[in-house]
């Protein structure tokens, strides 16, 4: 499932450069995660960098909107990171 950043963002900065499908942005008020990018970082690390990276507990959670399987996951990553080699 992707990730969803929740009204406690402190717009510390530190998720942004860490998303390796770019699926961070700025939204209006806080950063914002695009779940038709994001991963949870299948495909690059065990375990989503933006949760670790972010200072606040509990601030980046799964969206409970899109619930995905980690096949799914994958189908993502391959698609976001290797269409040119389809």
């Amino acid at each position: 499932m992707a990730l969803l950043i929740t009204d406690k963002c402190t717009n510390c900065d530190m998720c942004l450069p860490e998303c390796p499908n770019d699926a961070i942005s700025v939204g209006d008020d806080i950063y914002v995660i695009d779940p038709n990018l994001c991963t949870e970082c299948v495909g690059h690390y065990d375990t989503p960098t933006c949760q670790k990276v972010c200072p606040i507990t509990n601030c980046i959670k799964p969206d409970p909107e899109h619930q995905e399987s980690e096949a799914q996951l994958w189908e993502r990553f391959v698609l976001i990171h290797h269409s040119d080699q389809l």
